[in-house]
């Protein structure tokens, strides 16, 4: 009768340790569809079609000196676009921290990401009327809808570490990262055929783009729909489990700040992070003007590059999130930043008017883009303390939005110390070296053993 106890008892902790995996495995294909969600964001709107749209609406609003007056500041209509994307940077910096503290006192993750994610998709959609003169509405509704971009996000990430255990992380970050950008090239690639198509649709090229921008916010909206049902919130403790006010919240913040000291090896990564990422941010926004303005190549071959990079950035995700499950997240995130080094030295060398060798670029840029944040994420899911994820992930998601700025002034001053574009596009080789040699510096483990984490057997 003990024996058959015995052997029930452990069919009985079979069946439960299944069906927490199915449930696991069930709430990390929920969660890979908020980076399918949103991605096309990041993608259509921001890195394609509202910069110059919304310049041109600008520039149809100046007056005869080519300024509008928001706010009756004098502001060139070709700055207004920049200007916004910094404003909202600076916005989402202060409100990032904040949402995240509420997020983990009150254990309501999910009712805030679904918030933020709805607001910065109805902020999208309503682009669609972002027509004639209305340089205004097209500020404010980017403003919002980068803020809220950003809270979802940190509030996305700090889901990780509860619906994956510490040996799945970099598998499913990975994941995450090549839904992100399967979805943003599908988008794009519907998008450009409306908007390359469009006398053949009978639209006029405002049109098309007012409809390839509230495209994103319907997607947004569709698609986050998947993650609401399928996440779950975790209990907090009862000495957490707070109401928190805004002043209580930032209050959190500095208390999160004061408890990172303690953990230097965290702080550490933080700051390795900030390096390399800003290196990749750059490359990014600033490689289409070194393929204009240094090499001469037009808009077609601008565009397809970045195609090229969004499709093979979710094979490179995957490729290097295999090689993390064989080598460890760190060694290949430092095989990456080799490779990034090596990639953007040898942009200084291509040649003027050859759009072959520009897309050779994209390609080994796509290899490395997304492998390289995906597995930055889950790496940093091990240096933080259970109970603080949206807290640490606001932290992360700072050491990213609010640096972007190093980046490009480091290539915009290389570019005015020099008067040439592959001085530029050089000077950010530096980012990844010094990126390298922190990263190089983090004993990992002993990292996560200091926060209270159990590390994988490969990290």
């Amino acid at each position: 009768m003990g024996a058959v106890a015995e052997r029930s008892g452990r069919q009985r902790a079979g069946t439960e340790e299944l069906g927490d995996v199915r449930e696991r495995r069930r709430e990390q294909r929920g969660w890979y569809f908020y980076d399918w969600a949103n991605s096309v964001f990041s993608t259509s709107v921001l890195t394609v079609f509202l910069g110059p749209y919304l310049t041109e609406v600008t520039k149809a609003a100046a007056d005869a000196d080519g300024y509008v007056h928001p706010l009756g500041i004098p502001v060139r209509a070709g700055s207004f676009f920049p200007y916004a994307v910094s404003a909202s940077v600076l916005l989402s910096v202060l409100v990032m921290p904040l949402a995240a503290a509420f997020a983990d006192r009150t254990g309501r993750k999910k009712p805030l990401l679904g918030v933020s994610a709805y607001l910065g998709a109805a902020a999208t959609a309503g682009m669609y009327f972002l027509d004639g003169d209305r340089y205004l509405l097209g500020g404010v509704l980017l403003v919002v809808a980068n803020v809220s971009f950003a809270v979802s996000v940190v509030l996305y990430h700090a889901f990780l570490p509860q619906i994956s255990t510490p040996g799945e992380r970099d598998a499913v970050s990975s994941r995450g990262w090549a839904f992100g950008y399967a979805a943003g090239a599908l988008v794009l690639v519907a998008n450009l055929a409306l908007f390359l198509g469009h006398d053949a649709l009978g639209v006029t090229e405002s049109v098309a783009v007012r409809i390839c921008l509230a495209s994103a916010g319907l997607w947004w909206a569709v698609f986050t729909v998947v993650p609401l049902l399928r996440l779950r919130e975790r209990p907090v403790p009862q000495h957490t489990a707070v109401r928190v006010s805004l002043g209580q919240g930032f209050g959190q913040l500095a208390d999160t700040f004061r408890e990172l000291r303690r953990y230097p090896l965290t702080l550490l990564f933080l700051l390795a992070y900030l390096l390399y990422n800003d290196g990749i941010q750059t490359v990014i926004t600033q490689a289409s003007v070194y393929g204009s303005e240094g090499l001469g190549l037009d808009q077609t071959t601008l565009i397809g590059a970045i195609l090229l990079v969004q499709v093979l950035a979710v094979a490179g995700a995957l490729l290097l999130g295999r090689l993390a499950a064989r080598h460890g997240a760190k060694r290949t995130i430092l095989g990456s930043l080799v490779a990034w080094t090596v990639t953007v030295g040898v942009g200084y060398f291509l040649p003027r008017e050859e759009p072959v060798w520009f897309y050779a670029l994209a390609v080994g840029i796509g290899l490395v883009l997304g492998g390289s944040q995906a597995l930055s994420r889950s790496l940093f899911s091990h240096l933080v303390p259970a109970g603080k994820e949206a807290e640490y992930f606001a932290l992360y998601e700072i050491s990213d939005r609010g640096t972007s700025w190093l980046g490009p002034l480091v290539f915009g001053l290389a570019y005015q110390l020099t008067g040439d574009y592959r001085y530029a596009i050089l000077s950010l080789v530096v980012f990844f070296a010094l990126g390298f040699v922190l990263l190089a510096r983090v004993p990992v483990r002993r990292a996560a053993a200091a926060v209270g984490n159990l590390p994988p057997g490969r990290i």
